[in-house]
């Protein structure tokens, strides 16, 4: 317990994370628990804030949350209507002007080169895994999503995801892992903010994946793929920064030798000469 006398936010949060259990928000229970309900680090994870940020709340010593952190607690704590009414009582949430969200753009050097890449499907993702541009052989093996604007939405919302990344858990822990890196990089994002808050209130795994403890060492990619016109691909994605546009990368995905692949690809080609 904290010395300081308990501030009304601070104890309605201290509160309603004890009464709730790590299982209730699909946290594993690891090893014998010293408090009851969730821990701060917890919540602030499931928030998608600091630790240290949600501790001064608790403890007082900062008093007015913006908007969009009032939110991602009421989320956290998996509040009730009544009780988000109560929060924005306690907290008096700060109405902070948004910033508009950058407009990324592809050069158009890099859209010829993309569109150069005729044997392997290629595309450019930008800042925060939005899919910017597409070569066609790309987007014939994409076909098949409706959300297919960010890989975080094909991933963790599109009902095609799970059969399209056959190496799903990889493709979302390396997902995950990337937006958490963006997340420390640029924390005040609006863009960012919006993603983690979009897949926390929508995808039950994302919310396990971002509240677990993050892996050391590098992310293994996953390298299987399905379409269902010819079957499972065998594809190497290799990664390159575009140096012109800072936090862009181009995606190009040979096939894996052995694997029958580059024949799936081939027959993938005269599907994106069709469209």
């Amino acid at each position: 317990m904290d010395s300081e006398a308990p501030h009304p936010l601070g104890a309605f949060l201290r509160a309603r994370r004890a009464q709730l259990r790590p299982e209730q928000v699909g946290l594993a229970i690891q090893g014998r628990r010293q408090v009851p309900g969730l821990r701060r680090e917890e919540v602030a994870r499931l928030a998608g804030i600091s630790v240290g940020h949600y501790i001064r709340l608790e403890q007082g010593r900062e008093l007015h949350p913006t908007e969009q952190t009032v939110k991602a607690l009421a989320h956290a704590l998996r509040l009730d209507e009544a009780a988000v009414v109560e929060l924005h009582r306690l907290a008096r949430p700060v109405q902070r002007r948004r910033r508009p969200n950058r407009v990324e753009r592809v050069g158009q050097r890099v859209i010829r080169l993309l569109n150069d890449w005729s044997s392997a499907p290629a595309y450019v993702l930008g800042r925060s895994q939005d899919v910017l541009a597409r070569n066609p052989l790309a987007e014939v093996l994409h076909s098949r999503f409706t959300f297919g604007d960010n890989m975080l939405h094909m991933i963790f919302l599109d009902p095609a995801g799970r059969e399209y990344f056959r190496d799903w858990d990889l493709s979302a822990r390396a997902a995950v892992h990337d937006l958490r890196q963006l997340a420390r990089e640029a924390p005040q994002e609006q863009r960012v903010r919006e993603l983690i808050g979009e897949l926390s209130i929508s995808s039950a795994d994302f919310r396990r994946l971002w509240a677990g403890r993050e892996p050391r060492g590098a992310m293994v990619q996953g390298s299987r793929f399905f379409h269902p016109d010819v079957g499972e691909l065998h594809l190497k994605s290799e990664v390159f920064p575009i140096a012109s546009a800072p936090g862009q990368r181009l995606i190009a995905q040979p096939a894996e030798p052995g694997f029958r692949s580059a024949e799936a690809l081939a027959m993938l080609s005269t599907l994106a000469v069709q469209h």
